[in-house]
């Protein structure tokens, strides 16, 4: 190999040629020859094997398997290949160049470490670099927990597996309207029945609301009279859907299905000696500021630190200011810090935040002989950290904090306390704060146990209400035990008008008793508390403890939010993490969401130790699901491959190009047999790279299709993107299932299609393809003869439908239209959805309409030329209407009931309005560009017209539909526009 190809990462990219490797053997032999980048190392090795028996010293070698081969990987990094049926194209060593060495160690720890290694995407060994006892003690408890776990599945008996392995994929059950018992509505589902090893299948009539056991009664009695066999019993049968891994079993009624542990107790705590109570010491906190590193700024100006004490959102006292220094890159401050509160009064999660800025001393002329100086801040970086360890512990002595950039316009809030608390792990290039925190005492000093029973404080009449006056707070306060026995739902209240910088107060409310004397809140109430603004952790135990009530399709409904607020906690052993992890362990489909979610944010520094902790914790819990998690991963390793290779090929790339690409043996085998991270429940078996294609738009997304093995014909579509950051599509699209929970639980089924999407990676995931599906564009041009008039042509929906859908089906498809059309309305109304032209509205065969590309939501209309282009409340033109009244201008009796639609439905999510609110504000977390803080949820109190009556919200409802249907002709404007300019980009 000459020596400009020497650490090129495409050289393992060429093609399937063959390329020269260097074989360096344990004893001292070389070799030299051509292997496949397509060759798995074991059939390396062999040829390795094949090749040494004609060189000296072969028979030291002894048992191939006593050698794994090392080589210099990527990263610079030494890496031993455990995993011998990866492919060396695969592996991409920096060098052409394995070094075949002794084994050493348990093999497989070894191999399980290299597959964890493989899927989280972060090295193990990163984790044993930290050298930190925290994140040892976690690894090793989360190991032991996660472990136990896995050796209690080994002993579930059959149905327990079954509801582990396979959960059930349930409707929302309706909610009963009264008291006493609910007759539910029967009628009869035909259901076609196969068994296993057999062609014949059976057609079978059942009543919805039987059990799947009857189905499987039936199904045994027409075999046993067809085949004229004898009978079997139920308990050695289960249902499978066809061509999925859903089974059907259990006490749930068949019209239910959607196919149409206890942890280890804590260690003791350590005894501790020679301490004293921190409550008595009654002298002011500080610290001591050394000394700066690697600070960048211009000549001319000054340094200066703020720093600040918070609990939460609470500024504990007056903010500190240092001493300016001349701008150099190691500035000197030696500065004592002192901050205007007691020792014994600093709470639990005290949070010290800094804030590195600059400033320029700037003279004005003086009107007056007064000179007046004034100071240009520029902020630099910003960084926090914890008072008191993960033990309960004050912290002493010196601490280097690694500095995350500030951003460099914002000059309104220097601190923050709403950011992580972690270091920046570029330690090299960020710039970095030296401080010391003082011996106060000469032994440790520890956060106290509280031991007084907990007194809660009195609600305010209006729920929404969050922001208090003094006078208030202190009626709250003295009226707390009212609140607990009456309105415990409003426990956040009482937490935020808590004065965390008064040790009276504190223990007064003996916060460490609350989950002894609190009752448990409903989960959906108890979201909000996992909030930054309520750090403790007495709190955020009760909080957990109140999640466990969530069954496991609940649990999935918010798994989105509470991977977000993991971000919040203080330190890596919590109890939502333990929860998590507990629950994940015990359902496997929570498991894969689970570590998706986690996944998909590994890249970012500021979490990346936590989650990849997270998530080596669940891989060693669950061994046998690494597996099927490494094949995904390998998937889509392939696609964004394939992606980047469309977007930027030196020449024009065509389908054809792309199809050539995916027919490569690697490709195919990647590609294939896999479970699809959308929805573990449905297998991809074989891709079908005659119908993949890339579309038109700026990322180039791919259109994946695959074949279906149990049904011939049908396809099962997936579409990676790769460049957009998906997780708002994803918010929204959870949104819009829990709104058609909602609306089914009160026995309105809108016929909503909340499509599946997941984030997988930096700007990267998936989309389900909804099949026999087309855009309002499309179908209103392929009526029309321009762009220009397609928008205008009221006629081309409704002649669609009844191309579609011809005689007697075309009553239900108008029927699905309308329902569907009612509930995206008021979704897209209450969310705020923007950038809604003709290209981002869809409609299938069966008539159901519904939305795609969610990249603005809560109020953030697109605008051009500093003209809002959106101004209307929600999408609802007048050819919607001409197929909801079904072509006839005075069937005003079918839109009236579209009308009645649309404002039950507005009705059941504002009695809901909290909840959504909540969840919104958990994903403040996840730094989308369009939710960041309090104020952006403001669209969304609005919109469901929080602290209104029902009778105000619906009056403002009706005003929002009229002024939608009246403006509608803006809409069309706005289509037209579209239309024209995706021609002539066209």
């Amino acid at each position: 190999m000459h020596p400009g190809i020497y650490g090129m990462l495409e050289e393992w990219e060429d093609g399937d040629q063959e390329i020269n490797m260097d074989f360096l053997l344990p004893t001292g032999i070389f070799l030299k020859f051509p292997v496949s980048r397509n060759d798995t190392i074991k059939h390396i090795k062999e040829m390795v094997w094949r090749n040494a028996r004609s060189e000296a010293l072969f028979s030291g070698l002894g048992d191939p398997d006593g050698y794994v081969f090392t080589c210099i990987n990527q990263t610079a990094e030494r890496e031993e290949l455990e995993e011998e049926f990866r492919r060396i194209r695969d592996v991409k060593p920096f060098m052409c160049v394995l070094r075949l060495v002794a084994r050493e160690g348990n093999r497989q720890e070894k191999l399980t470490n290299t597959q964890i290694t493989q899927l989280i995407g972060k090295g193990l060994h990163e984790f044993e670099s930290q050298k930190n006892h925290e994140v040892n003690e976690f690894r090793t408890k989360m190991r032991t927990f996660c472990e136990e776990k896995a050796l209690e599945r080994q002993y579930l008996p059959w149905q327990r597996w079954l509801e582990y392995s396979f959960p059930c994929d349930l409707e929302p059950c309706r909610t009963p309207s009264g008291f006493g018992s609910v007759k539910l509505k029967s009628s009869k589902i035909f259901i076609n029945v196969k068994f296993e090893a057999s062609d014949e299948s059976f057609m079978l009539q059942q009543d919805c609301q039987d059990l799947p056991v009857a189905l499987m009664k039936s199904a045994l009695k027409k075999k046993a009279t067809v085949f004229r066999s004898l009978r079997q019993e139920p308990e050695d049968y289960i249902l499978q859907v066809n061509g999925r891994w859903d089974f059907i079993y259990g006490k749930h009624p068949l019209c239910q299905f959607k196919s149409r542990s206890l942890s280890r107790p804590p260690p003791l705590p350590l005894k501790r000696q020679n301490t004293s109570s921190l409550w008595s010491i009654n002298e002011p906190f500080y610290i001591q500021l050394l000394q700066g590193s690697r600070v960048n700024a211009d000549e001319g100006m000054k340094l200066v630190v703020q720093a600040g004490l918070f609990h939460g959102s609470e500024l504990l006292c007056k903010v500190v200011t240092s001493l300016d220094v001349t701008v150099c890159s190691e500035p000197l401050w030696d500065q004592r810090l002192e901050f205007d509160i007691n020792v014994c009064d600093l709470p639990r999660m005290s949070r010290l935040c800094f804030a590195l800025y600059a400033v320029i001393e700037k003279t004005k002329k003086p009107k007056s002989t007064k000179k007046k100086n004034k100071k240009a801040d520029c902020p630099i970086a910003w960084v926090n950290t914890m008072v008191f360890d993960y033990k309960d512990q004050l912290k002493t002595g010196e601490f280097l904090l690694s500095m995350w950039p500030s951003v460099p316009d914002d000059k309104s809030d220097l601190l923050n306390p709403m950011g992580t608390v972690e270091k920046n792990p570029n330690v090299d290039s960020a710039a970095g704060l030296l401080i010391r925190f003082p011996n106060i005492r000469p032994h440790p000093l520890y956060y106290p146990s509280l031991e007084k029973h907990l007194k809660l404080k009195e609600i305010m009449d209006n729920k929404h209400y969050t922001e208090f006056f003094e006078d208030e707070k202190d009626l709250l306060w003295k009226l707390r035990t009212e609140i607990r026995e009456h309105y415990p739902e409003n426990l956040s209240k009482l937490l935020l008008v808590t004065k965390w910088n008064k040790r009276e107060d504190v223990v007064q409310n003996s916060w460490h008793a609350l989950p002894l004397k609190w009752p448990d809140l409903p989960a959906i109430h108890a979201l909000e508390l996992l909030d930054y603004s309520f750090p403790d952790p007495a709190v955020r135990s009760f909080t957990v403890r109140c999640l466990r009530k969530l069954s496991d399709d609940e649990l999935l409904q918010y798994l989105i939010q509470l991977v977000q607020v993991l971000k919040y906690e203080s330190y890596l052993d919590c109890d939502l993490t333990t929860f998590l992890l507990e629950r994940a362990l015990s359902n496997r489909r929570i498991g894969h969401f689970l570590f998706w979610h986690l996944r998909s944010e590994i890249h970012v520094a500021s979490v990346s130790l936590r989650f990849g902790l997270i998530l080596e914790a669940y891989c060693r819990g669950n061994i046998h699901h690494i597996k099927i998690l490494n094949k995904q991963n390998e998937a889509l390793a392939k696609m964004r491959a394939l992606s980047d290779f469309v977007k930027s090929g030196s020449q024009k790339m065509t389908v054809e190009d792309l199809k050539l690409c995916i027919r490569q043996e690697t490709y195919m085998e990647a590609l294939s047999d896999l479970l699809s991270p959308l929805n573990p429940s449905i297998i991809l078996t074989e891709i079908c790279a005659d119908k993949c294609r890339f579309m038109d738009s700026k990322m180039k997304p791919l259109w994946l299709m695959y074949k279906n093995p149990s049904t011939p014909g049908d396809m099962v579509g997936i579409i990676f993107k790769n460049g957009d950051d998906l997780r708002q599509d994803m918010l929204t699209l959870q949104m819009i299932q829990l709104m058609e929970n909602m609306w089914k639980k009160e026995g309105l089924d809108l016929r909503m299609i909340p499509y599946g999407c997941l984030s997988t990676g930096n700007k990267m995931g998936l989309i389900e393809v909804v099949k026999n599906s087309d855009t309002i564009a499309n179908i209103q041009l392929n009526s029309s003869n321009s762009a220009a008039t397609a928008a205008f042509n009221k006629d081309a929906l409704l002649n669609w439908l009844k191309s579609k859908n011809p005689g007697d089906k075309l009553e239900q498809a108008i029927e699905e239209f309308t329902l569907s059309c009612a509930g995206y309305c008021v979704a897209t109304y209450v969310l705020g959805i923007g950038d809604r032209h003709n290209d981002n509205i869809m409609i299938r065969e069966t008539g159901q309409l519904f939305h795609i590309d969610f990249g603005h939501f809560l109020g953030n209309f697109k605008r051009k030329l500093g003209i809002n282009r959106e101004r209307v409340p929600f999408i609802l033109t007048y050819d919607f209407v001409h197929v909801i009244q079904q072509g006839r201008t005075n069937n005003s009796e079918k839109f009236e009931r579209f009308r009645e639609y649309c404002e039950q439905a507005y009705k059941i999510l504002c009695r809901n309005g909290m909840l959504f609110v909540n969840l919104f504000a958990m994903m403040k977390a996840a730094g989308l560009p369009e939710l960041t803080c309090f104020k952006d949820i403001q669209y969304l109190k609005d919109s469901l017209a929080l602290g209104k009556s029902e009778d105000e919200a619906l009056k403002n409802f009706k005003v929002k539909f009229n002024e939608a249907l009246r403006e509608s002709w803006k809409t069309k404007v706005n289509w037209m526009m579209h239309s024209l300019a995706k021609d002539n980009r066209a």
